[in-house]
């Protein structure tokens, strides 16, 4: 029997909001929150504030049927699910090379909004990832504001309030199917916790749940996503290397990939997205002496910008009138999402340095971001950026990009990042 009639989803974006809409679709009462206004009037209309396949149906479906209601307020509720953002912050100089670290102020605030409303049996879970010991902060948070009720790390299994952290794992493009069908991670303080945990995502998870403590599953989402930056590194050092010797680094890795225990990611002009160019720092301020690996492969990743930009300069400075045609801005193919893009600091840095004219072409967005109109630039179509530019860059392998037809870049020199021409 559900005991979750009630269940709060604190922050609306991109995890919030899918995860908001599925327990709704399950015919979970929801009560979502978000600081903006915006934000809270267009979810009110049935409109997602983002793009996202299938999610536009599923909003505009459960906000007409009531069973998501929208407010800049938290209110009372069974269970509260915090979805808020844990960016990057400059972290202290540790002696070991500039680290970065998590800014929890978005965490902290979520837990001081909750504390007011919470009574004797609920839950709260922390989606948000987070740095290890960051579930442990909140519920200290909370507990600062609610003397009259006890908490995990106070009274154990005893606690008046159970709190957990599941961190959310989905991919942008398949929020929806991913939330029901992903292997979930739960991470309780107690093993109360746990198993409270795990029966409010039974509601709507199909996918395989396992168990285990807050920190684990805190460290957990770190490791996935800081074991695919290294890889990403290694290939992307590859890449600089085979340049070097003139060699081709995608039939390289094709090659080494033939051997079965071999599994090289693809390289590209850098790491973007809110997971796999953020969460690695996590793990590096938590312990600056001892992760070394993962404090290089952001480092290298970080650099490729850079190096792209480099290879760019070089060939336009070689024509008399440069004309660069910079193709796509978003982290990945076919999504509008930008955050940590790397395409945007490279086409930002070509900007700064002059050194040709940018002809920017991003078919999933309809304004550029502010760090690019700021310095002047334009969207640009397609067909006219590729008909007008004597050099192509290739920063993004969007499906609109990958039939053009070769007679048209014949003759002229691209530079392709992702190894999709």
């Amino acid at each position: 029997m559900n005991s979750f009639n009630k269940i709060s989803v604190v922050g609306l974006g991109y995890i919030g909001l899918p995860t908001a809409a599925v327990f709704a679709n399950h015919g979970v009462q929801i009560l979502g929150t978000d600081t903006s206004q915006n934000v809270v009037d267009s979810i009110s209309a049935g409109k997602p504030h983002f793009g996202e396949p299938d999610l536009d149906a599923l909003v505009r479906r459960v906000v007409e049927n009531g069973k998501l209601s929208v407010s800049t307020a938290v209110q009372a509720a069974d269970a509260f699910l915090v979805a808020v953002p844990t960016p990057l912050r400059e972290g202290d100089d540790t002696g070991h090379g500039a680290s970065l670290g998590a800014d929890l102020n978005y965490v902290q605030a979520a837990a001081e909004a909750i504390a007011p409303v919470l009574v004797k049996g609920n839950l709260v879970i922390l989606e948000s990832t987070s740095p290890v010991g960051t579930t442990e902060k909140m519920a200290r948070w909370m507990a600062t504001l609610r003397p009259d009720l006890s908490f995990p790390h106070d009274k154990g299994e005893m606690a008046d309030i159970n709190v957990a952290h599941c961190p959310e794992r989905v991919l942008p493009g398949r929020i929806i199917e991913e939330v029901v069908n992903n292997a979930r991670v739960i991470g309780g303080m107690t093993r109360k916790c746990a198993q409270r945990a795990l029966s409010l995502y039974r509601i709507v998870v199909q996918g395989e749940c396992k168990v285990t403590n807050a920190r684990t599953a805190e460290m957990s989402k770190l490791t996935e996503n800081a074991y695919r930056d290294v890889n990403i590194a290694f290939a992307n050092e590859l890449s600089v290397i085979c340049d070097r010797h003139k060699i081709s680094v995608w039939e390289l890795i094709q090659m080494a990939n033939l051997h079965p225990r071999v599994n090289i990611l693809s390289p590209g002009p850098g790491v973007g997205g809110h997971c796999i160019a953020v969460d690695p720092w996590f793990i590096v301020e938590g312990a600056p002496e001892d992760a070394r690996i993962i404090r290089m492969a952001r480092q290298i990743n970080d650099a490729m910008p850079g190096i792209v930009c480099a290879k760019v300069v070089a060939r336009a400075q070689s024509l008399v009138d440069p004309v660069v045609a910079c193709l796509g801005l978003s982290y990945k193919a076919d999504v509008d999402d930008l955050r940590e893009s790397p395409a945007v600091e490279i086409v930002a840095q070509l900007a700064d340095s002059k050194v040709a004219k940018l002809l920017v072409v991003e078919p999933h967005i309809s304004a550029l971001p502010k760090a690019l109109s700021d310095r002047g630039l334009e969207l640009a179509d397609f067909d006219m950026a590729i008909e007008q530019a004597n050099v192509i860059l290739l920063l993004v392998d969007h499906f609109a990009f990958m039939h053009v037809g070769r007679d048209l870049i014949k003759d002229k020199f691209v530079i392709d990042t992702r190894g999709a021409w």
